[in-house]
């Protein structure tokens, strides 16, 4: 009751009027043709519905009217799902297989239909609030309300505001229902579900692998900056002090070097989901590496541009988890680069010089262990270690059993 009550006073009430209008533009139009099939549009909007730009036309546009509160946080960036509802649970995106175009083809046949009735209220309504005012001024009843009685003039007068309230009480229970219909037609079908599912995964895991990268290099260059100075402080001794600043000195270098390729990660991976990298952007990955002082040889040959999706997006991801172990356990070190795309199969190499201290090989890894588990979700397979004097990334991703 309390809702019903505030209703009236929101915006959202009269935006929601304003999307229940709309439809009887097309009406409006027909009715000039050919006044006497005033359901013809019912028809009309048929071979609409199958159109794909037609549903995300339709779920724009109920955003923007049904629930115009969750707009900003569906445009805020940051909620993951490519265009799939967010808070409105209304979907932005085309048509993608006949499940959709038959949902959007009956959203459009209930839109009109529900339009019209709510049309009808938005006319007859205040029509009979202005003839029981004029009956109150003594005119005569409008026979076209087909009243079963007609008032006396007093009571005309306490009836003209009830048509009124009767009306926004309509339009607010008429909102809601095609806010609820908009929200079961148009809201995202179980693969725009699982894609945005996905996206939300990859960006989780990316954060959490960003959260230890920032603990293990910040974390650990903190803890010994602060016994340090601790211990300088407390031992009084020049020479010693001297030394404690130097190793101070030095760690906060190493920190900052860390932070700074950390922070190349999350640059890499503050997109928008439904932009995910791909082999395409290799060259934005190789760049950030000679930035940061390697030295890249890279060959990139095939029709990268052709990869299927879910090939090209982690064979990327690979790549760059490659880049940033070499930067992060070796340096600035020379670094080999090959992808090739051959037939059925897609070859991915990155080689360096083995590191001073040696690398942890074990499964244990997180970095090396996720390049293998995103190979063997496609099928394929990713071998980390040491490889002829060298520390070699290799994997092999199919391409015939994603197409």
């Amino acid at each position: 009751m309390y809702k019903l009550l505030r209703a009236p006073f929101l915006p959202v009430t009269y935006s929601r009027w304003l999307h229940l209008c709309v439809p009887l533009l097309l009406l409006a139009i027909w009715m000039f043709i050919n006044p006497r099939w005033p359901w013809m549009p019912l028809l009309i909007v048929i071979p609409f519905g199958f159109v794909p730009w037609v549903r995300l036309a339709e779920g724009l546009q109920a955003q923007f009217l049904l629930t115009p509160q969750n707009r900003e946080t569906d445009l805020g960036g940051g909620r993951g799902d490519g265009g799939t509802g967010g808070p409105s649970g209304i979907s932005t995106t085309p048509s993608a297989g006949w499940n959709d175009r038959w949902r959007t083809l009956l959203w459009l046949e209930v839109r009109l239909v529900v339009a019209g009735a709510a049309m009808f209220a938005t006319v007859w309504l205040p029509l009979m609030s202005v003839d029981f005012i004029a009956t109150a001024l003594g005119h005569p009843l409008n026979p076209d309300l087909a009243l079963p009685f007609t008032p006396p003039r007093w009571a005309a007068a306490l009836l003209a505001p009830v048509p009124l309230v009767v009306l926004i009480v309509l339009v607010i229970l008429l909102g809601e229902m095609i806010t609820g219909i908009a929200r079961r037609l148009l809201g995202p079908s179980a693969a725009e579900r699982l894609t945005a599912l996905e996206a939300r995964t990859e960006q989780l895991l990316e954060r959490t692998r960003i959260a230890r990268e920032l603990h293990d290099s910040i974390g650990h260059a903190l803890t010994v900056a602060v016994v340090q100075a601790g211990a300088a402080r407390a031992a009084k001794d020049p020479e010693f002090t001297d030394r404690a600043l130097n190793a101070i000195e030095e760690t906060g270098r190493a920190a900052l070097e860390d932070l700074e390729r950390v922070l190349l990660v999350l640059r890499e991976s503050a997109r928008p989901p439904s932009q995910r990298p791909t082999l395409v952007e290799a060259d934005r990955l190789l760049e950030s590496a000679r930035a940061s002082g390697a030295q890249v040889d890279a060959q990139l040959s095939g029709a990268l541009a052709e990869l299927p999706g879910p090939v090209t997006r982690e064979a990327y991801r690979i790549l760059q988890e490659a880049l940033t172990n070499v930067l992060r356990h070796c340096g600035p070190v020379p670094v080999r680069v090959r992808v090739e795309v051959s037939t059925g199969r897609l070859d991915l190499e990155v080689t360096n010089p083995l590191p001073a201290r040696p690398v942890v090989t074990s499964r244990s890894g997180s970095g090396l262990r996720g390049m293998r588990e995103r190979a063997a979700l496609l099928g394929g397979e990713a071998e980390t270690g040491p490889h002829e004097g060298s520390w070699r990334v290799h994997a092999r991703l199919p391409l015939e059993r994603i197409r």
